[in-house]
């Protein structure tokens, strides 16, 4: 949690007004904002209330001021929150803008008036400005995020939850516009679809930092049976879940310094995510599986895909960011009966524990176990997802178009049995149908990151708008959406 992506959202505070337009509004509108990030638990910067009249922005020298204070910390702001109590100064707002060069999301809002308070003492007209500091913010190509409706209260219900959502669009973006990826021995031979490119991610800012396996085991190997670390780790395994009896303390043992050699390489490295190859050389040349590493990574949010699917690894980490909740990668596996809207992913057993309804089952892999020799695959989570609400998505690098490309969803995991082995979620995706044509034609791979609760449409505003990254965000009902990018086959 000490990570910099992990660290609470900073906030630059914005109170745009026009100079002939009562200043009461302003002064409570900061009051108002303010005590709304306070309820969030979210920091802010603004300037005393004394640096400009009515503590608010309405001139170009305003405009200049808060430019200055915001570049001095360009390093610890995340987003802008502008809000227009009145119809604003574009002049100055844009100024502002144009001269902080943050870079960062950036919410406009702007104040309802009240229908018996339109005289020329109270009348807002913040309805109308709203469109200019858009147009400006259009000119200058500039991208913004709206709130729900047009206008808001800044004390609301509404505006709570925008603001909510917005800072929740400023951890993903800070999050994987700084990224580092680890990617962990060579990709597994048998997945070409876990193909991916490092070109592309560089240039949306997330460094893949790679290790050949053999670094890693070696590291493993090294570690002795009575280091402090061993002990500690050891006791953190077995207050995770429930071990059979039949398996042999040295496979723990194993496991435990397993994990520690990751743990020690992430960290060496700063990586804030991985792609592990989890089969088969772990298993052939060390005697274990990586599930349980990948699982315990995921639960302190630094999540881990399986298979070296990098892109698998920055999906679950973007949900990660966005939900401030541990994510899962899994297949998109199975039909289930004839339910039209109903599937079920899997994967062989790296949940975080808070994914599982009760307490986890560490054992062996099932189908590895079967073709490499249980011995070898200790360290698999089992136990069947529980019930609750659920967003997907998918992250891509397309060559052939030169693109990162993603789709997002929001469905829930449901009670429904299913008696297979592993990692077991029973999902439900409305349009389902739809969804699964728009991945197969799209050229998707069939790993999709999941996590607890509905964050989508954060996702969708932080990667398509804010990274320029092709989104497809599928829809409960169909409203047109469709493939509203030209990168996306119909």
């Amino acid at each position: 949690m000490a990570k910099r992506n992990l660290q609470a959202i900073r906030l630059g505070l914005v109170v745009g007004s026009r100079e002939f337009f009562n200043g009461a509004p302003a002064i409570e509108t900061r009051r108002q904002l303010i005590a709304q990030l306070d309820r969030l638990g979210a920091g802010y910067s603004i300037l005393p209330v004394e640096a400009t009249k009515n503590g608010a922005v309405q001139s170009r020298d305003d405009g200049r001021r808060y430019a200055a204070h915001f570049r001095a910390q360009r390093d610890s702001i995340d987003g802008l929150v502008i809000c227009l109590p009145n119809f604003g100064d574009e002049i100055a707002i844009m100024e502002l803008v144009s001269e902080a060069k943050l870079n960062v999301p950036i919410l406009l809002q702007a104040s309802n008036d009240e229908v018996n308070k339109v005289d020329v003492a109270s009348r807002r007209d913040a309805f109308c400005g709203k469109f200019s500091v858009a147009n400006n913010f259009y000119q200058y190509g500039v991208p913004f995020t709206d709130t729900t409706s047009h206008t808001s209260d800044i004390d609301g219900e509404e505006f709570a939850v925008d603001l909510d959502s917005f800072i929740r669009i400023c951890r993903v973006v800070r999050g994987l516009k700084n990224a580092r990826i680890g990617s962990m021995g060579a990709r597994t031979g048998a997945f070409q679809t876990m193909r991916f490119s490092e070109k592309l991610l560089q240039a949306s800012g997330l460094t893949v930092v790679t290790v050949d396996l053999s670094e890693i085991i070696g590291a493993a190997q090294a570690v002795r049976d009575d280091a402090p670390e061993v002990k500690a780790k050891l006791a953190e395994i077995a207050a995770y879940g429930r071990i059979p009896a039949h398996i042999k303390p040295e496979n723990i043992l194993r496991q435990a310094k397993w994990t520690i050699a990751v743990d020690n390489w992430i960290d060496d490295n700063d990586c804030d995510a991985s792609a592990i190859q989890c089969w088969r050389s772990l298993q052939d040349n060390f005697g274990c599986a990586t599930c349980l590493t990948m699982s315990m990574m995921g639960e302190k949010l630094m999540p881990s895909a399986c298979e070296v699917d990098v892109m698998g690894a920055v999906s679950m980490y973007a949900l990660a960011l966005a939900a401030h909740a541990p994510s899962a990668i899994l297949d998109w596996n199975n039909n289930y009966g004839y339910e039209v809207d109903k599937c079920v992913c899997t994967h062989c057993g790296n949940y975080p524990k808070s994914f599982i309804g009760s307490e986890p089952e560490i054992s062996e892999l099932d189908v590895l176990g079967s073709v490499l020799g249980k011995e070898k695959c200790f360290g698999a989570i089992k136990g069947k997802v529980k019930a609750g609400p659920m967003t997907y998505f998918r992250a891509s690098t397309d060559d052939r178009l030169g693109v990162i490309k993603t789709y997002v969803g929001e469905g829930e995991f449901t009670d429904d049995p299913f008696a297979m082995d592993g990692g077991i979620a029973v999902t439900k995706v409305a349009r389902l149908r739809r969804l699964l044509g728009f991945v197969a034609r799209n050229g998707f791979e069939h790993h999709v990151a999941m996590v607890r609760g509905h964050c989508a449409d954060a996702v969708a505003e932080a990667t398509g708008r804010y990274l320029g990254w092709p989104t497809y965000r599928h829809q409960a009902e169909p409203d047109g959406e469709a493939y509203a990018s030209p990168v996306f086959r119909s």
